[in-house]
C-alpha cells in the first residue's frame, strides 16, 4: 500500500508525535492496514517518507532564511521600536482611566440597566432563530425519504438528486450528534436508489452516444458524489470492443495451441499494430465525445486509457511472459517490434491528447458544465505508481539527470503512459542478460554447421575470418536494439554483452589451438620448404602446421583490426547517446530521451539510470572530444604497449577490455603453436641428450697432460662440443634464415607483447620505431583522427628485423628454458669427463646464442657449476643451499656424499 500523506499532514503529525521510532513505524505501517505491509510496498513507503522529509526540510530551511533576514533588518530599530511602544501605551493608560471614569458618571445607572436588559432579548433573538434552522432542518430530514422516493417514482431525477445535494449540505448540522448516523446511512440508501434508478438508462445513452443525455446524467451523478461511479459506467461501456478485440484475438506465441484455430491466428507482434489501431480510433471518438460531458477532458481520456489497460485480460505482462517462454533466448527480437508499435501508439494518444485540450480551451460554456475545480468534491490525485518509481532510491544530482522534486508524484496526464510502458520495464532493466542470451544464441547458430562437418586444417584461418563477419554483422544489430528498446539507459548491458560475447567466440578457437587438434594435415609441402630450408629437418607435416599456425596469427590480427573499427562505431554511437542525455539533463522541457515524457520517467528511475552508466557516458564524451586526428590502425603496434604504462590523458579508453584481452590470448596461443612447429627438430635432437652415455665417461680430462723431451707440461685443447649441441647450434644459425623470408608477413608483427620470454628492449625499439611523434603509452587499439565519423587510417609497418629479433630471441629463451628445467635436471649422473664435456656443450651453446642476441644467466650458471671440480664444488656447498641449479649440479656430481 503507497504512503498517500502530503507534506503537511506528515509534518503535522511529527509534531504530534514524543516518540520519533513509534511515529516511524505508524506512519509506514498504517493502523486500518489489512494485511502486514510487504517489503516492497515498505520500501516504496520509505522513499516517499524520505522524499517528503526531504521537500519539508527545504520548506523549512528557506523559511527560516527568510525569518533571519527579516530580523536581521529589524532589530536595528528594535530598542526605538520598544520605547516608542512604552510611551504610547503608558499615555493610553493614562487616557483609557479618564475616558473610564467619565463613561461611567455620563451613563445613568437607569439607561446602563436598560442596556443589559437590550442585549438579553438579542441573545435570545439569535439562539431561537438558530433553533429554527434546526428544527426546519429535522423536519426536512422527515420528509426526505417520502420526497426523494416520489421523485424518483416520478422519474424526475434531477430535482431527486438537487434534494439529496440539498440535504447533504446540511448533514453538517448532526455532526457528533447520535442523530448523524442514522441520516448517513439514509442518505447513502437513497443515493444508491437514485443510481440504481439511473444505471440502465445511463448505460443505455452511453451506448447510442447520447451525448445530451450523458451530459445530464453526469450533472445528477456529480450533485450526489456519485461521479466516480459515473466514470466507471462510462469507461467500462467505451471500453468494452477494445478490450473483446483482445481477449477474442487467436494469438498463436501466446496462447495455448488447442485455443488458436488454424488459420486464423497470429503472431502477437503482428496483433498488437491492431489493436493499437482500434484503440487510437476509439480515442479518436471520445476526443469529440467528452469534452461535451466532462469537464477535465484531457484527464477523462487518460482515465479511459488507464482504464482499457487495466481491463485486459490476459494483462499485457502476462503475453509478454509468454513471448519469452516460446521463444527462449531469441524472444528479445520478437519484444522490440512491439515496445516499437507500443511507442508509435503513445506518440498517437499524444496527438490526440494535445488535441482535446484545444477542444476543451474553445469549448462554449453551454456545450460543457463549467466547473472551476471540477465537480464538487473531485481532487484527483494519483495513487497508483509503478515499482519502480516507488522504489527507486534518490540519486545524487551527479548522475545527471535527478528528476526534480514535483516529479516524485506522477502528473494524472501522464499516468497512462506509466501504465502502457510499465510492462517492458523489467526487461528494460533486465536488457544486459537478454541482450547477452540472444548473441550466445546467434553464435551457436553460427559455430552450428562448423560442429557438424569437420572443418580441414587448411581452411580453419580463412573459417576464422569468415566467422568473424558474421560475428561482428550480429554485434552491429545489438547497438541498434539497445538505442530502440532502452534508447541508451542499457548502454552498460550493452557494452558488457558485446565484451562477453566476442570473448567467447575467441576463447573457442582458442581452446582448439591449445589442443592441438592437427588431424589432417597435408602431406604438400609448402613453397618454403624447399632446396633453401632442406637443412632445418621440418617434415611436411612440420611445414604445413607451420603454415596453419601463421595463417591463424594472420586471421587473429585481421579479427583485432575488425573489432577495433567495431569498437569506434561503438564509441561514436555511445558518444550520441551522451549528447541526448546532457541535452536533455541542460534543457529536459525540450529535450526528451524517450518517445514520450511517462516513458522517459520510468527509465529515469530505474536502475538502469546507475552511476556506471553515467562514469561510462562521461568518459565516452571525454574521448570523443579529445580524439582530433588519425594514427595507426591498431594491430600495426597492438600489444607493443600493452600494460607497460598508465594510459595517456588523450587516448581512448578500450570499451571491450575482456575481448582484446581474448584476442591476445588467442594470439599467444598461436605463437606458442608456431615456436613448437620452429624448435620441433631442435626438441627432438634433445631427446635423448639427458641419457647421453658421455656424462658417465670416465677420466679427467683436465689431468690429461702432453710430455715433452724437456718434461715440459703443455695443456690440451679444450673439447669439442658433442653432436646433439652441434646439431641444435646449426638448427638455431639456421633461423635466421627462416625469418628472412617470413619477418614480412604482418602476422609475426602482431601481439609481440604475448610471446614467450620476449625482451621487452625490443619492444620498447619497435615502440618508438613505429610511432614517431605519438604518445608511447597509448593503449593498443588506440587511434587519432581528425573525423570522428570516418577517420581515415594510414599503416606504419615495423621493420622487418626488429620483428625477426623480437621472434629469434623469444626462440632462443623458450629452447633455453625447455633445456635448462627439463632436460638438464634429468641427468642422472656427471662424472669429472661427463662435467668437463656438459661445460663444453653449454659453452658452445652459449656462444651461438649469443649471436641471436639471447643473454641466458641460468645457461651461464649451469656451465659454471659444471665446470667446478669436486674440491671447488664441495667448498660451495654452504654458500648455495638455496640455489636449485647448484643442488641439481652437486647431485649429479655427488659432492654431497
Amino acid at each position: 500500500m503507497a504512503l498517500v500523506l502530503s507534506t503537511t499532514e506528515v509534518i503535522g503529525s511529527l509534531e504530534d508525535s514524543a516518540d520519533i521510532v513509534s511515529w516511524i513505524n505508524d506512519t509506514l505501517t498504517p493502523l486500518d492496514a489489512a494485511e502486514p505491509t510487504g517489503l516492497t510496498d515498505l520500501d516504496q513507503n520509505v522513499n516517499h517518507l524520505v522524499s517528503t522529509l526531504d521537500l519539508a526540510c527545504e520548506d523549512t530551511s528557506s523559511q527560516l532564511e527568510r525569518i533571519i533576514d527579516d530580523v536581521s533588518r529589524g532589530v536595528p530599530r528594535l530598542t526605538y521600536d520598544l520605547h516608542f511602544m512604552k510611551d504610547g501605551a503608558t499615555s493610553l493608560q493614562s487616557v483609557l482611566v479618564q475616558v473610564a471614569g467619565r463613561s461611567r458618571d455620563a451613563v445613568p445607572l437607569s439607561t446602563r440597566t436598560a442596556l443589559d436588559q437590550l442585549q438579553l432579548l438579542d441573545s435570545i433573538k439569535n439562539r431561537m432563530e438558530a433553533a429554527r434552522e434546526v428544527l426546519r432542518e429535522a423536519e426536512s430530514w422527515s420528509t426526505l425519504e417520502l420526497e426523494v422516493t416520489s421523485l424518483l417514482a416520478e422519474k424526475s431525477y434531477a430535482k431527486a438528486a438537487e434534494r439529496l445535494s440539498e440535504a447533504s449540505r446540511s448533514m453538517a448540522v448532526f455532526q457528533n450528534t447520535p442523530e448523524y448516523d442514522p441520516r448517513k446511512t439514509l442518505m447513502v440508501n437513497l443515493q444508491n436508489q437514485l443510481e440504481a434508478a439511473l444505471s440502465s438508462a445511463l448505460v443505455a445513452a452511453i451506448n447510442i452516444h447520447d451525448l445530451a443525455a450523458c451530459r445530464n446524467y453526469f450533472s445528477i451523478f456529480s450533485n450526489i458524489q456519485r461521479e466516480s461511479e459515473f466514470r466507471n459506467y462510462y469507461n467500462g461501456s467505451r471500453r468494452a470492443s477494445v478490450v473483446a478485440v483482445w481477449q477474442d484475438a487467436p494469438i498463436s506465441d501466446c496462447d495455448p495451441p488447442s485455443s488458436t484455430p488454424d488459420g486464423n491466428s497470429q503472431t502477437f507482434a503482428e496483433f498488437v499494430p491492431k489493436f493499437y489501431g482500434n484503440f487510437l480510433t476509439l480515442l479518436n471518438v471520445e476526443r469529440t465525445s467528452i469534452p461535451s460531458i466532462f469537464p477535465d477532458p484531457a484527464l477523462t481520456l487518460s482515465t479511459l486509457i488507464s482504464s482499457v489497460l487495466s481491463a485486459l485480460q490476459p494483462s499485457f505482462s502476462q503475453r509478454l511472459a509468454s513471448i519469452f517462454s516460446q521463444y527462449g533466448d531469441s524472444a528479445l527480437k520478437e519484444l522490440i517490434p512491439i515496445f516499437r508499435s507500443t511507442e508509435e501508439f503513445a506518440s498517437g494518444v499524444d496527438n490526440v491528447m494535445e488535441k482535446i485540450k484545444y477542444s476543451a480551451v474553445f469549448a462554449s460554456p453551454m456545450d460543457s458544465p463549467s466547473l472551476s475545480d471540477g465537480p464538487p468534491g473531485h481532487k484527483r490525485r494519483s495513487s497508483r505508481l509503478s515499482m519502480s518509481w516507488r522504489s527507486a532510491p534518490p540519486r545524487s544530482t551527479s548522475s545527471g539527470l535527478l528528476a526534480s522534486k514535483s516529479s516524485l508524484t506522477i502528473p494524472d496526464d501522464l499516468e497512462w503512459e506509466q501504465e502502457l510502458f510499465q510492462p517492458f520495464l523489467d526487461f528494460q532493466v533486465d536488457y544486459g542478460s537478454l541482450e547477452r542470451r540472444l548473441l550466445d544464441h546467434a553464435l551457436r547458430e553460427i559455430i552450428s554447421s562448423d560442429t557438424r562437418d569437420r572443418i580441414p586444417d587448411s581452411d580453419r584461418a580463412r573459417l576464422l575470418r569468415e566467422r568473424a563477419v558474421d560475428i561482428f554483422s550480429v554485434a552491429e544489430d545489438s547497438v541498434s536494439r539497445c538505442t530502440a528498446f532502452t534508447h541508451g539507459y542499457g548502454a552498460v548491458g550493452l557494452v558488457h554483452a558485446l565484451d562477453g560475447f566476442f570473448q567467447s567466440f575467441i576463447d573457442m578457437w582458442t581452446a582448439d589451438v591449445r589442443m592441438g587438434t592437427s588431424t589432417s594435415a597435408s602431406t604438400t609441402s609448402q613453397s618454403a620448404s624447399g632446396e633453401d630450408f632442406s637443412d632445418l629437418d621440418y617434415t611436411a607435416e612440420d611445414w604445413s602446421d607451420f603454415q596453419l599456425s601463421l595463417h591463424l596469427l594472420s586471421s587473429a590480427r585481421a579479427v583485432f583490426d575488425r573489432m577495433s573499427i567495431f569498437e569506434n562505431k561503438l564509441r561514436s554511437n555511445l558518444a550520441h547517446i551522451a549528447t541526448t542525455f546532457r541535452l536533455a539533463r541542460n534543457d529536459p522541457s525540450n529535450f526528451v530521451i524517450a518517445s514520450s515524457k511517462g516513458e522517459s520517467q520510468l527509465l529515469e528511475q530505474s536502475s538502469l539510470n546507475s552511476a556506471e552508466l553515467h562514469a561510462l557516458l562521461e568518459r565516452v564524451e571525454h574521448d570523443s572530444v579529445h580524439s582530433k586526428e588519425a594514427s595507426l590502425p591498431p594491430s600495426s603496434t597492438a600489444g607493443l604497449r600493452h600494460g607497460a604504462v598508465p594510459t595517456s590523458q588523450g587516448a581512448p579508453t578500450p570499451l571491450l577490455v575482456d575481448a582484446r584481452e581474448g584476442v591476445f590470448s588467442f594470439a599467444k596461443a598461436c605463437q606458442v603453436s608456431l615456436q613448437g612447429t620452429i624448435l620441433s627438430p631442435l626438441r627432438k635432437h634433445l631427446a635423448a641428450y639427458a641419457s647421453s652415455p658421455l656424462w658417465s665417461a670416465a677420466g679427467d680430462p683436465k689431468s690429461k697432460r702432453t710430455v715433452t723431451a724437456n718434461e715440459l707440461h703443455v695443456p690440451s685443447f679444450s673439447l669439442s662440443p658433442s653432436e646433439t649441441v652441434h646439431k641444435i647450434s646449426e638448427g638455431l644459425l639456421n633461423l635466421p634464415r627462416l625469418f628472412d623470408v617470413y619477418a614480412d608477413d604482418a602476422a609475426l608483427s602482431f601481439s609481440l607483447h604475448t610471446l614467450p620470454h620476449v625482451d621487452p628492449e625490443i619492444l620498447k625499439s619497435l615502440s618508438e620505431q613505429v610511432t614517431p611523434g605519438i604518445d608511447p603509452s597509448a593503449p593498443p587499439g588506440h587511434k587519432r583522427r581528425q573525423s570522428f565519423a570516418a577517420p581515415k587510417l594510414t599503416p606504419v609497418p615495423m621493420d622487418p628485423e626488429l620483428v625477426s629479433s623480437a621472434w629469434l630471441s623469444s626462440l632462443g629463451h623458450t629452447l633455453l628454458t625447455y633445456l635448462t628445467t627439463s632436460v638438464l635436471p634429468n641427468i642422472s649422473t656427471l662424472s669429472s669427463a661427463g662435467a668437463a664435456q656438459l661445460a663444453s656443450d653449454l659453452g658452445y651453446l652459449s656462444t651461438i646464442v649469443r649471436a641471436l642476441n639471447v643473454e641466458f644467466e641460468d645457461l651461464d650458471r649451469w656451465k659454471e657449476y659444471a665446470d667446478l671440480d669436486d674440491e671447488q664444488g664441495r667448498k660451495q656447498m654452504a654458500d648455495r643451499e638455496t640455489d636449485p641449479i647448484f643442488q641439481s649440479v652437486s647431485r649429479m656430481r655427488g659432492w654431497a656424499n
